[in-house]
């Protein structure tokens, strides 16, 4: 509570007298809280706990800024924000806080979504934020529809799903036609995060790991060509992939990964 109490502090004396932070709005820290959100989200990837502690801090930061914003304004305090995060935590737990019984986890969520239609959403996928990356978004939604029971009997049967959707996707890229190829490029896709997950696997921290391993391969097949005194473009695929596979190597990973041909 005294660390607490020393930020809030902090914050008053900030926005009293540092220039920059007294013209802050709450529209104009809104990207900043993004990115925040986001070093946040590496940091776990990377599983560096000193950086999570780091990043933490500045989210707690924004938030705090917020609310000396909005007690501005007389809109609302911190007290506020903490009080209603606490008496939403007791209402959505009544397994804990009341007289519910719940078996397991899955029990909870079917609880939670039902709980959250009594507070007023219209409907179970009205909490999905507009703004969410579109790949989170689509795990959001399908996970929010399986508490209401719309979910496959049996996971296995995801696959079918996929192979359908690839099948209209290549279909509509024979036709060469942009607007078709992209909605059923967007089914398959949402198929895909469908499988993940249905076998318990976050689409988005797989691919950022993706995205993290391609860099670093990358990066090294630039540096090989750079100490060679060869443009990258003037290699072959062969000549390329050969690099490739050292990069693999170097990164101590058996899954093996063609690069593909267009890479500049």
């Amino acid at each position: 509570m005294e660390s607490f109490q020393r930020l809030i502090d902090i914050m008053d004396e900030l926005r009293a007298k540092c220039p920059w932070d007294r013209q802050q709005t709450i529209e104009s820290l809104r990207h900043l809280t993004i990115e925040e959100t986001y070093e946040l989200a590496d940091a776990i990837l990377e599983n560096n706990m000193d950086d999570i502690r780091k990043e933490l801090g500045d989210i707690l930061l924004h938030i705090v800024f917020y609310a000396k914003i909005a007690s501005e304004t007389g809109d609302f305090t911190i007290t506020d924000v903490i009080n209603g995060i606490c008496d939403k935590l007791v209402f959505r737990h009544p397994h804990v806080f009341g007289e519910v019984q719940v078996n397991d986890a899955e029990d909870v969520k079917t609880n939670w979504e039902s709980l959250k239609i009594r507070e007023g959403n219209k409907s179970i996928l009205a909490g999905v934020p507009k703004s969410l990356p579109a790949v989170v978004k689509a795990h959001r939604i399908q996970d929010k529809a399986r508490a209401a029971g719309f979910d496959w009997d049996e996971r296995e049967q995801v696959w079918e799903k996929i192979e359908e959707e690839l099948g209209e996707l290549k279909t509509e890229i024979s036709q060469m036609n942009a607007e078709k190829m992209e909605a059923e490029f967007g089914d398959f896709l949402f198929s895909m995060v469908n499988a993940a997950r249905l076998y318990g696997i976050d689409p988005e921290a797989a691919l950022e790991r993706t995205n993290k391993k391609f860099i670093k391969r990358f990066n090294y097949l630039e540096e090989q060509t750079i100490k060679a005194g060869r443009p990258l473009k003037t290699m072959t695929l062969d000549e390329m992939n050969v690099i490739w596979e050292e990069a693999k190597k170097m990164t101590d990973e058996k899954r093996q990964v063609r690069i593909p041909v267009d890479i500049h």
